[in-house]
């Protein structure tokens, strides 16, 4: 099954930051996988939001949203993530910037870590740094559906 061969890959990987992020991950996998609407894309979202609890449960609710609004879709997703970045983030802050990330992600385009701030949080520099690398390993797994 995809979900296990994922989860599979990214432990091997060693690219769970701690018990927490694993067990966070491996609930969205278990609950959602198998969804409609789950996309590799998606899948690298969620990987990033279950770094801390505060993220995972904005996950948590926006695949509730998606589970109950079968109307409701990705580019949903993928336009409040661009509205948020223009509305509540400071250019090149941590949210902006992993929000950014987000949207790469869900709408499969590039993200450099060159187009960071000199100046950018180490942590969230090695949260996307992290997350990057994960994503490589998720597109690998699904190459292989």
């Amino acid at each position: 099954m995809w979900k296990d061969d994922v989860f599979q890959a990214l432990d091997e990987q060693h690219l769970f930051q701690d018990e927490g992020h694993r067990s966070r991950f491996k609930e969205l996998l278990d609950c959602y996988a198998n969804a409609p609407f789950v996309t590799p894309g998606l899948c690298k979202c969620m990987y990033m939001s279950c770094w801390d609890e505060e993220h995972f449960f904005i996950m948590l609710d926006m695949l509730n949203q998606l589970t109950l609004r079968h109307n409701m879709g990705l580019n949903d997703m993928y336009e409040n993530g661009e509205l948020m970045v223009e509305e509540k983030q400071e250019a090149g802050s941590y949210e902006d910037q992993v929000m950014k990330l987000s949207c790469a992600f869900l709408m499969d385009t590039p993200f450099s870590m060159d187009d960071l701030p000199a100046d950018y949080d180490p942590v969230g520099r090695k949260i996307i740094a992290e997350s990057l690398k994960a994503a490589a390993v998720i597109d690998a797994v699904s190459e292989d559906r």
